[in-house]
């Protein structure tokens, strides 16, 4: 079994992501490792060449600056680092994204368990999307997402988050998925808010939106907010301890929104019931196969 992986990665440095603890966390997994490397303006090339690895191999792109609709410029960028791939399994991996060490052979024994088994086209992982400090994560956003497709199966990327199945060249589906058994840590708003800052002013124009003035992560309802009690990858210690927020405070105006509202009533919902209900990008086979 081969399996690849890849990112695409833009501005790494400037913009504050992890992304060489990121490729480090995935190397182990794979076989080889597909980097898609927009223009950038600072260091970013230099640090990925600096990991020397032979593993890694690096695709220079050019970011289309005149798509402004719905992120799909970062679907144009993840499709150039999978089109590269040349594995059984694609593992793709963000760049402020981290995998743990102690659940890489988890993730490895079920990409063998389910090579030749076609009816499974993805595998997907849970989330720990760490909010404001690296001791709280959000549960507002999607809790699970595919991060491995497999790479004889016809996919694409609408905006960079997820992967659709395209069926007789003319029809589109969320791929077909199994638990990886896993999880992918997310640190991506747990950078240093000056960073945070250039990252939102960044990455808004690709979705056609004006973003106003970023002043830092308590601009939220921390209702959404439960504190983390597991244990990070170690090859985040001195990311965390040089580069991320440690201090959280919530907006001392802030006022609930109809979306915190409605968000609030389905966490009641989940909490009395016993349910999860985020929005899931496949269809889960993980009770018929496991």
């Amino acid at each position: 079994m081969k399996v690849s992986g890849f990112t695409f990665i833009r501005n790494g440095s400037q913009l504050g992501f992890p992304f060489i603890e990121s490729i480090k966390s995935a190397l182990p997994l794979v076989d080889e490792f597909i980097v898609a490397l927009g223009d950038s303006q600072d260091d970013t090339e230099a640090h990925i060449r600096a990991i020397d690895d032979p593993k890694i191999r690096i695709i220079q792109t050019q970011w289309n600056e005149t798509m402004q609709d719905r992120g799909y410029v970062y679907g144009q960028q993840k499709m150039v680092g999978l089109f590269n791939c040349m594995g059984d399994w694609a593992l793709y991996i963000e760049g402020d994204e981290v995998l743990h060490e102690d659940e890489l052979p988890v993730i490895r024994a079920r990409m063998e368990q389910f090579k030749d088994d076609p009816d499974v086209e993805a595998m997907h992982f849970d989330f720990y999307h760490f909010c404001g400090t690296p001791e709280q994560v959000g549960i507002s956003g999607y809790r699970k997402a595919p991060r491995i497709i497999r790479n004889s199966v016809r996919s694409i990327a609408p905006d960079g988050l997820f992967f659709v199945v395209i069926d007789k060249n003319k029809r589109g589906r969320y791929p077909r998925s199994i638990h990886t058994g896993a999880h992918v840590y997310h640190y991506g708003h747990v950078r240093n808010v000056a960073k945070m800052r250039k990252k939102v002013m960044h990455a808004s124009r690709y979705w056609g939106e004006e973003k106003p003035g970023y002043h830092g992560y308590g601009d939220i309802d921390t209702a959404v907010l439960r504190p983390f009690k597991g244990r990070h990858p170690a090859i985040m210690n001195h990311w965390l301890a040089t580069e991320a927020e440690h201090h959280f405070e919530q907006t001392p105006d802030y006022r609930l929104s109809k979306r915190d509202i409605k968000y609030r009533i389905k966490l009641w919902i989940e909490d009395t019931f016993n349910l999860e209900i985020s929005k899931k990008h496949y269809k889960d086979l993980s009770k018929q196969k496991l």
